[in-house]
């Protein structure tokens, strides 16, 4: 009883994730239908090819003239060529663009979802998901599913052609038909679960070498490389494990399926011959009982071998539709304020985890235009107000709102982030030109605009002195710059936006004393005056402060 329920709910899911690739499948229909049709001509084609060899054959021994036929033939080969070669070529366009649709649909879901919620997979899993997960999809829809109809129609018509010229032969060639659909249904829920354990292990692969890449300092700054090499080792093991598992389940189901249909063969074979032996049929028809046999039992050794990659399908589509039911940040038009902004928290309760809480009961008022330092211990949850403030994160107790100058309330959201502007802690830089980093903070910033906010952020003198200046390229993580000139740009890039409340997670944490107090003098020069709130550990930034505000004990103290 407990397997028929079992079966039951993933027969449930299997019909969530159909729904799903048909409703994504819409779009390319058509092109995906022209494709099954070219593919059909050819089907069609190759039969007609058959039948004019066979009557090639039976008018060659006969003595009879073969040159229309032989230029019917010929005429058929260079249009199953034609077609053949036009339906891979719109076969590989349509792959490229479904896969990328797809992509994009996830990557939209992902920057547009909560980022907490986002925080909970790994990037190399979202990777996985966003390139393999999506290639095994784009590639089921546009060669699998299509070379299953395909075959199928391959099957019908080499059927009844072989029905009609010799029907017993047929039927031997279609008691393979059960046999593999057996096959299909003991093996499929299986190789489900090897395909997802392929694809998780896969992700766990990637994500670690993208971890030791991207933290290849510490790697090797407590001397772990060879460690390093092994964990690498031990991941492509346990990979290499599900993927051979995953693959020699699918071997020996296809090699059971060939000896089945070489047996149904060696049947026909012999049913040929002694046919032919008794004179009761021609040679030519021996040739296409040969042929049909073969393209009877081919279409349906191919239909077991799709198995595996329909259960890819699905089990790579349960893990894309994992990504787009993440809760999407409430979209809502953007709000635009003009002057500076305050921030009113009252009784915010929150914890990462539901039982351990991080702040609690806060509440506090920054008033537009305000300096205001946030001081604590390490780990307190003072990069978590931001968060909140910033709405990054949405379960949470209590509201928070935005103050403007004329004392009007706007509830915290999404849609305030273009009115905000934030320096996060750590290196943020992107790959790519310091124009093209800047410019994240305002994408249509002027030359003006910039090299006033580099100067703000006391970065033009040394962005001026490289090759290229503003054009100059650094690499991941501001490589090619020191860690104080990638925080300067980082600032340069918050400033740049000219925003109404501005905010430093320990921006001048890699600053020295003289260029964190040419920042801080930058800020004060900023006209209209903004709200500024810094998180700071650095005593020299609170006399250019109005007031500080501490946390302990997870409450303002």
């Amino acid at each position: 009883m407990s397997n028929f329920v079992n079966w039951a709910k993933d027969w449930r899911n299997q019909k969530t994730y159909f729904e799903w690739l048909a409703e994504y499948t819409k779009p390319y229909l058509p092109r995906i239908i022209l494709i099954l049709l070219m593919d059909l001509a050819v089907t069609l084609l190759s039969t007609g090819m058959a039948i004019v060899s066979k009557n090639i054959i039976d008018k060659a021994t006969g003595g009879n003239h073969i040159l229309a036929l032989l230029g019917a033939y010929a005429t058929m080969i260079i249009l199953t060529l034609a077609l053949d070669m036009g339906s891979q070529l719109i076969s590989l366009v349509l792959d490229e663009k479904f896969s990328f649709g797809i992509r994009k649909q996830v990557y939209e879901q992902i920057v547009h979802a909560y980022w907490m919620e986002i925080k909970r997979y790994h990037t190399g899993d979202l990777m996985t998901r966003l390139t393999s997960d999506a290639g095994n999809i784009a590639d089921g829809i546009i060669y699998t599913v299509p070379t299953i109809i395909k075959l199928g129609i391959q099957f019908l018509v080499a059927f009844f052609t072989m029905l009609y010229y010799q029907p017993v032969l047929a039927l031997v060639a279609l008691i393979m038909g059960p046999i593999a659909a057996l096959i299909s249904i003991v093996l499929g829920r299986k190789l489900k679960y090897l395909s997802t354990r392929v694809q998780e292990s896969e992700a766990a692969y990637r994500s670690f070498i993208q971890e030791s890449m991207a933290n290849l300092l510490v790697v090797k700054s407590f001397a772990n490389e060879e460690y390093s090499t092994k964990r690498l080792v031990e991941l492509r093991d346990e990979r290499f494990n599900w993927v051979y598992k995953r693959s020699r389940m699918s071997i020996f189901s296809g090699g059971v399926m060939s000896l089945s249909f070489q047996t149904a063969y060696i049947i026909a074979f012999t049913f040929g011959a002694i046919s032919l032996s008794s004179n009761t049929i021609t040679y030519g028809t021996m040739s296409l009982f040969l042929v049909l046999i073969n393209r009877i039992q081919s279409p349906i050794i191919g239909l077991a071998q799709q198995i595996p990659k329909i259960v890819q399908i699905f089990a790579s589509a349960e893990r894309v539709m994992d990504l787009e039911n993440l809760p999407l940040e409430e979209q809502k038009e953007a709000v635009h304020v003009e002057g500076a902004l305050g921030v009113h928290v009252e009784n915010v309760t929150f914890g990462y985890e539901e039982k351990e809480k991080v702040l609690e009961d806060v509440s506090l008022d920054i008033k537009p235009g305000e300096f205001v330092a946030i001081v604590g211990e390490s780990g307190i949850g003072k990069t978590t107000l931001i968060r909140l403030i910033m709405s990054f994160m949405s379960h949470y107790g209590g509201n928070i709102n935005f103050l403007n100058e004329a004392g009007g309330s706007i509830p915290a959201g999404a849609e305030m982030r273009q009115s905000l502007s934030y320096v996060p802690q750590g290196n943020t830089l992107f790959s790519g030109t310091i124009r093209e980093n800047i410019r994240m903070g305002k994408l249509d910033a002027t030359e003006e605009e910039m090299i006033e906010a580099l100067k703000m952020a006391a970065a033009y003198e040394f962005v001026m002195e490289l090759p290229h200046g503003l054009d100059t390229v650094i690499g991941e993580r501001g490589h090619g710059i020191s860690e104080g000139q990638a925080q300067r740009i980082a600032i340069a890039r918050c400033l740049v936006r000219k925003a109404s409340l501005i905010i430093f997670d320990e921006a001048t944490s890699s600053l020295d004393p003289d260029t964190e107090i040419a920042v801080l003098k930058g800020l004060e020069s900023i006209s209209p005056k903004p709200t500024c709130i810094i998180i700071t550990h650095r005593l020299s930034v609170l006399p250019y402060c109005d007031r500080q505000i501490k946390i302990e004990n997870k409450k303002i103290g």
